[in-house]
């Protein structure tokens, strides 16, 4: 049976391929597939999930399209969108999409003092945000929306006192009234739709500055990179997939919203993270967008539960390794003879699957045919662990600035050291300092009002430098590190560590601080303590400032966390350090910790702290 990931772009229908627009894509798909199921949602009321069809998303979102209308935005009015994944996103995108405005996606789970700057920054004309209490915590930072006519809350909110725009505030409202009450037509003339070359989208993403910069994505370079996903990986319409990741990341919006959209699958909206191990098992997704995180945790779990039992333990190492072994003779890389597992190595195939790794897809829900892995980089040890127990995990590479996929592996041509080949009509190649650079429709019009960060990203012919130095060999890509210092966690959020460690350090208790968190799921601080500071808040916490087990007790760890929420407020949440390890020995270019240019050394640092970053990551939920 042919294999259903590799179809050919001539299987998609024309209507589709001819697409230029997200509105035509959306709309297109609803006319081609009107019946078939769009969304699987979950009903907290009843309990159950239930499926929406693409005719009846397309009724969901027409009022908020003349919602939108009614406001008589100008063209390219940005509408920022603070909401969880769901149906109230799709509509507020697709909506802001049709009435030719330009969405601009937040973290639903960002800090307020990072919002209000996007907001500030991108001129929103709009805000639609899932809770009252939301804004009013982005309202009480201070900063000035002198663009923002409106804030509609979609979440009931029995509270809300709605109100009218002023000269000092926006028009509040709750989303029953902003759609019109109880069903009133709006009777606003209709808004020309937007040109391929109009912005799709302003994500915002981590900048040099600390401040994150808003990378403008056209509709024609998210539509051309969905096109060239469905020609290297094409799901079909008896698909469904399991949107989990926000969908503020690119990640998610192309691979995991606008892709289902131009194939014609089903999307079913996690109900949370913490509930994500039962909706795996209910949903039972063919297909999963996911970071790196998903999968170690999984990982971790299936180790924590194996190793108090040797033997299950040795069942578990000999089904991967032949598994392995097995993935690498289909694959045609090279093989390195290797027989873990002890005697049960010589267990046939057959009963190794049935003994593992059956029972660890049924995890996933026993019917995944592809699980894509991007946004980070994926462990060799993650990679051999799944892919030798069957799932057909496949990695690839991208970035916000290319709308973002640039590469990827297919089910049959999966080298998982490499990050897989170019997408057809996307040209890389090898720069100075041995930087990936990548040129095509996909690449991003510019940074929004930073015209000298985008000169310096992307050159007079099209090339954007990724930042990242690599090695193309016979087509494939594979990542080789970063040129800048830049921290990208398991969950692919990127952070620059030198302007965090500013920040942090504007404390006076703060000495010197390193950041960590590559690969990892949060980020951590190690932190020298000024002496005399130090013995002020031992002395308020009743501690003994002498004694060097006080450094990193748990209330000490507490006042310094609530410390750098303090410090850190201008950045986005998930760069704010989660934990701490302390120490009063200041680095030096004596100890070896600091270049003679004083800056620090991180490699050494991050070896002579390997311990203590180890037991920072062991903490549960990061404190």
């Amino acid at each position: 049976m042919p294999d259903p990931f590799t179809a050919p772009m001539t299987t998609i229908p024309t209507d589709i391929a001819s697409a230029q627009t997200l509105p035509q894509l959306f709309s297109r798909r609803a006319a081609l597939t009107p019946d078939a199921p769009a969304y699987r949602l979950f009903d907290s009321a009843t309990q159950a999930w239930s499926d929406l069809s693409w005719a009846q998303t397309a009724e969901r979102v027409a009022p908020w399209t003349q919602a939108l209308a009614a406001l008589q935005l100008p063209p390219g009015a940005r509408v920022a969108i603070l909401l969880p994944n769901g149906l109230h996103a799709v509509c507020a995108d697709q909506s802001t999409l049709a009435a030719g405005c330009v969405p601009v996606p937040l973290h639903a789970i960002d800090n307020p003092g990072s919002i209000a700057y996007i907001l500030q920054d991108c001129e929103a004309s709009v805000l639609i945000v899932g809770q009252a209490a939301q804004w009013e915590q982005i309202r009480a930072v201070g900063t000035p929306f002198p663009s923002l006519r409106a804030v509609v809350v979609t979440d009931e909110c029995p509270d809300l006192q709605p109100h009218a725009a002023s000269t000092d505030s926006p028009a509040l409202g709750s989303l029953v009234q902003w759609l019109g009450g109880a069903g009133q037509p709006l009777t606003a003339p209709p808004p020309a739709p937007p040109g391929a070359d109009d912005l799709a989208a302003i994500v915002y993403t981590s900048g040099t500055t600390g401040k994150p910069k808003g990378v403008m994505l056209t509709h024609r370079n998210v539509v051309s990179d969905v096109q060239a996903v469905l020609e290297r990986i094409a799901p079909t319409q008896d698909d469904v997939f399991l949107s989990f990741l926000p969908l503020s990341h690119t990640f998610e919006r192309t691979g995991g919203y606008y892709l289902p959209v131009a194939a014609g699958c089903c999307v079913a909206f996690a109900r949370s993270v913490a509930l994500l191990a039962d909706d795996l098992k209910t949903i039972r997704p063919t297909v999963l967008v996911s970071v790196p995180r998903i999968y170690e945790r999984v990982h971790a779990k299936l180790l924590e539960t194996l190793s108090p039992t040797p033997w299950k333990m040795q069942l578990y190492e000999a089904a991967q390794s032949k598994g392995w072994q097995r993935f690498c003779r289909a694959q045609g890389l090279p093989l390195h003879e290797e027989t873990q597992g002890g005697w049960m190595h010589l267990l046939p195939w057959p009963v190794l699957q049935a003994l593992v790794a059956k029972p660890l897809l049924a995890q996933f829900g026993g019917r995944v045919r592809v699980a894509v892995s991007g946004g980070a980089p994926l462990s060799p040890t993650i990679a051999k662990c799944f892919l030798g127990l069957g799932l057909p995990l496949v990695q690839g590479y991208g970035m916000t600035e290319t709308s973002p996929v640039v590469c990827v592996n297919t089910v049959h041509d999966n080298d998982p050291a490499s990050v897989g080949r170019a997408l057809p009509g996307v040209e890389v190649r090898i720069g100075e300092n041995r930087e990936l650079q990548v040129r095509g429709p996909i690449v991003m019009k510019g940074y929004w009002k930073r015209p000298e960060d985008t000169a310096k990203t992307l050159d007079a012919e099209g090339w954007l430098g990724t930042g990242d130095q690599a090695d193309i060999v016979d087509g494939r890509i594979y990542i080789r590190g970063r040129i800048k210092e830049i921290i990208v966690t398991s969950t692919g959020e990127k952070i620059p560590p030198g302007d965090l460690e500013l920040a942090l350090q504007s404390d006076p208790l703060l000495e010197q601080t390193l950041v960590v968190g590559e690969n990892r799921p949060f980020i951590a601080c190690v932190a020298v303590l000024k002496r005399d500071e130090w013995l002020r808040l031992a002395e308020g916490l009743g501690l003994d400032a002498q004694d060097p087990d006080s450094l990193n007790r748990p209330a000490v760890h507490r006042a310094i966390l609530a410390r750098i929420e303090t410090s850190t407020a201008s950045f986005p949440r998930y760069a704010v350090p989660r934990t701490v390890y302390c120490t009063l020995e200041p680095w030096t270019t004596e100890n070896g910790f600091m270049t003679p240019t004083l800056k620090l050394k991180r490699n050494n640092l991050m070896a002579h702290f390997a311990q203590a970053i180890e037991v920072m990551y062991q903490k549960p939920g990061g404190r």
